[in-house]
């Protein structure tokens, strides 16, 4: 198909921003293997943009690497985004975090849509905004969060033979599984292979009991 066929295709099997309703609970979870969200648990908004770079050659998925520096989530690869402010929409926060994390001008962003919600262990409910992006942007990586960006094959991302799963022990004894797409010297792993897994069963799953 045509890139601007490609470009309606995807977004036509997202939940369109103007039905978004911060109130519902539907989603995947961390916490599934736990029975749900534990009582008490207050899960913190938050949102990432899933860019997709239009290249003539295809698209590609921008991501980066954690700075070695942070706290949570040290090293590990992810799309830029974080938590929403008071009275920030997800793709607010998507657009604005991402060009504080890597200098993404919101301008060469058209926003196609939200995939569904996904909520982790580390206490964050995240909406995952996905985004077409033009090429020849530039970028202005803020050394403070991200240590490295880079760009790996959407096609690469949506073939179902480079979905791992695998498994480990938490502390409290507890096995968590979780997905992982290994990419050259990258290892893109936990809740953004889960993200991205979900994406790929948006797209290519079936739709109303057909298959698209």
């Amino acid at each position: 198909m045509s890139p601007a066929e490609l470009r309606a295709w995807i977004a036509s099997r997202l939940d369109p921003i103007e039905t978004y309703d911060p109130t519902a609970r539907t989603g995947h979870s961390d916490f599934d293997e736990q029975g749900g969200v534990p009582d008490g648990v207050v899960l913190t908004q938050a949102a990432v943009l899933i860019p997709l770079v239009e290249h003539e050659a295809g698209l590609t998925v921008l991501l980066t690497r954690r700075a070695d520096t942070l706290r949570a989530h040290t090293g590990q690869v992810a799309f830029p985004g974080g938590r929403c402010d008071p009275g920030e929409t997800p793709w607010e926060t998507a657009l604005r975090e991402a060009h504080e994390e890597v200098g993404l001008e919101p301008g060469w962003v058209t926003l196609a849509g939200l995939s569904t919600r996904y909520q982790t262990l580390s206490g964050f409910d995240i909406t995952p905004v996905v985004g077409f992006v033009r090429p020849g942007f530039a970028l202005k990586p803020n050394p403070a969060e991200v240590a490295d960006v880079f760009e790996t094959p959407f096609a690469f991302l949506m073939d179902e033979k480079n979905h791992e799963r695998r498994s480990r022990q938490l502390p409290d004894g507890m096995t968590r599984h979780y997905y992982a797409m290994p990419y050259h010297d990258r290892l893109i792993w936990g809740v953004t292979a889960g993200m991205l897994r979900i994406l790929y069963e948006r797209l290519y799953g079936p739709v109303d009991g057909r298959e698209p």
